[in-house]
């Protein structure tokens, strides 16, 4: 699908919820392309993602009114309120970090307010980067390794587990109640459940600590438990319908899109350069016969998960974003609203 046909794919009756819902119409800020197209992946058969950003009306911002985002699963477009964005932003969320590093011709429609977010994308970029691409790609690895044949043993998963809680724990310290470093220390060992060769231990030394910001840590490593035991049919599907290389394709994305954060500054969602190699995975060069990932895949992803540690340890990038750059511009676009220069 042309950039012409997408655009006019957007004045038909099915996007007409883009100019008629309240929280939309001349409300929005962005509207960008999202998934394969964003990245340059996208086949003949690809889906049309969109994505986008629409201010907080007055009313939301003065009385503090919940707006979150509004979702069509019809048509796979999800535009997220300004406020929440930029939560999701400063915690350099991938999800929603690439739609600041859209091609220009992607943006298929920015206000004076958007362009300005875009201008100053660079000040939501911190190491927290490498936990938050670092923590995804660890869970999608997981996931990968579920919906191929790959043989993973239990004491190797619980390794799993215990990096995506780690890649979790370094942005509890900007969230909860704080900690002494060595407060909580996580770590594997021989099981003493009988159904285990290996799990997953604490050691907790706390004091005088808040019960809700404790219920919340537990909450969300109890989260991530959870999450890798959900195998079931959705993993046996992506065999079935020949998605294991898109699956395959969008891993290691992800460790380049973190790698440009982290040694460039700079938010690429656009592979041009890497183009070739991932359409060539995605195609099922990287898959056997029987369809299953071959072991130079997962070499490539040891030697892009070596990087990545080591881009991590050696970035100029501040340990956390600019909070106070980010809230004067928050402040800014919403005094804006309140008095009725932009959006209605």
């Amino acid at each position: 699908m042309t950039l012409d046909q997408i655009k006019e794919t957007l004045k038909g009756p099915d996007y007409d919820f883009l100019r008629a819902d309240g929280h939309l119409g001349e409300n929005i800020m962005i509207l960008t392309l999202g998934g394969s197209h964003a990245y340059g992946t996208s086949t003949g058969t690809s889906d049309l993602d969109i994505r986008g950003c629409a201010l907080n009306r007055k009313r939301e911002i003065l009385t503090g009114e919940k707006f979150e985002q509004v979702s069509d699963e019809q048509t796979d477009t999800v535009i997220y309120s300004f406020n929440k964005l930029i939560g999701l932003l400063s915690g350099c969320n991938p999800n929603t970090i690439e739609l600041l590093g859209n091609r220009p011709e992607h943006y298929l429609y920015l206000s004076e307010a958007g362009r300005e977010l875009l201008d100053k994308a660079h000040m939501f970029l911190s190491k927290r980067a490498v936990y938050t691409f670092g923590g995804y790609a660890n869970q999608q690895l997981r996931r990968l390794e579920n919906k191929s044949a790959r043989l993973v043993g239990q004491a190797e998963n619980e390794q799993h587990i215990l990096k995506t809680i780690e890649h979790a724990c370094y942005d509890w310290k900007a969230r909860y109640f704080p900690m002494p470093e060595d407060a909580v220390r996580l770590y594997t060992d021989r099981a003493v459940c009988e159904e285990l060769e290996s799990e997953i231990f604490m050691d907790i030394t706390l004091r005088h600590y808040p019960l809700r910001d404790y219920a919340g840590l537990w909450s969300e490593m109890q989260s991530v438990v959870k999450s890798y035991a959900r195998i079931g049919k959705r993993n046996q599907n992506a065999i079935g319908h020949g998605k294991l290389g898109k699956h395959m394709m969008h891993l290691i994305r992800l460790y380049m899109m973190c790698l440009d954060i982290l040694e460039q500054e700079r938010i690429v969602t656009y592979r041009e350069k890497e183009h070739d190699l991932l359409m060539e995975i995605r195609a099922g060069k990287y898959l056997d016969g029987a369809g299953q990932p071959i072991p130079e895949f997962f070499e490539m992803v040891d030697e892009y998960e070596r990087r990545l540690k080591y881009a991590g340890e050696n970035t100029s990038l501040p340990e956390q974003p600019d909070e106070e750059e980010i809230r004067d511009f928050v402040a800014s676009v919403n005094e804006r609203v309140v008095r009725g220069e932009i959006g209605n």
